[in-house]
């Protein structure tokens, strides 16, 4: 009723890679399968644990241990038993990126953890002519309302899109579709807080802290924007 029958039919038709399927990618891969996307490719080689469950849309605790693809084929399959879903068990890195395969692709979302491989993919995807949207941090932020969707030359605040910025330019990507948030970040709960042993106490430094609704609907607005971008309403 919304998209009519000629969307929904390129819909079906379409087939989606999602670059990393927790907090972010998790919550993209759901509205693709509930919008009708017919055919996806999910990239993960993590597995769900207890800490995702305050924002991962496939963790539960029914879920702990499983491999996040397989955690999210099974939610795919549980809306639309049509879909293909494709679980590919690895991490995407520099060495492993290439052309060809990218190249399969009506879409790209790309919520992978790792800033060398975000920067390799957008130069793929750059040079190939793929549609692709890239999920900058949402890490140490609490009001969802700032994310938006621009350009990575037209960001400012975000971190992860500075660096983005810096090393898209010395390797000649010209644009590159973001979701990002216009949120300073905030600064976590100093580790001295929690009863922790050193280790942990270096682990929460090294970690952005997190919450359910933040990475969720950059998720979803990158959904929304693959799933225009591919019905041609915008």
């Amino acid at each position: 009723m919304l998209i009519g029958e000629e969307a929904l039919s390129r819909l079906k038709s379409a087939r989606v890679a999602v670059l990393g399927v927790g907090g972010v990618g998790g919550y993209a891969v759901e509205a693709l399968a509930r919008a009708g996307v017919g055919a996806l490719d999910l990239y993960d080689a993590d597995t769900v644990a207890e800490s995702n469950i305050n924002r991962q849309i496939i963790a539960t605790y029914s879920t702990v241990g499983m491999k996040k693809t397989d955690a999210a084929r099974d939610r795919v399959l549980a809306i639309n038993p049509d879909c293909r879903v494709i679980c590919h068990d690895k991490f995407l890195l520099p060495e492993n990126i290439n052309a060809e395969e990218l190249r399969a692709y009506d879409y790209v979302i790309d919520a992978i953890d790792t800033v060398s491989a975000k920067i390799a993919v957008a130069k793929v995807c750059f040079d190939e002519n793929i549609p692709l949207i890239s999920s900058m941090g949402t890490g140490n932020k609490l009001d969802p309302s700032a994310l938006t969707v621009t350009d990575i030359y037209k960001t400012s605040v975000c971190p992860l899109a500075r660096v983005m910025r810096t090393e898209l330019r010395k390797r000649g990507v010209g644009r590159l579709k973001v979701v990002y948030s216009t949120e300073e970040p905030i600064s976590p709960t100093p580790e001295s807080f929690f009863d922790s042993t050193a280790e942990e106490s270096a682990l929460r430094r090294q970690t952005p802290a997190s919450i359910s609704f933040v990475p969720s609907v950059a998720g979803l607005i990158a959904a929304s924007e693959a799933i225009r971008d591919i019905i041609k309403t915008k």
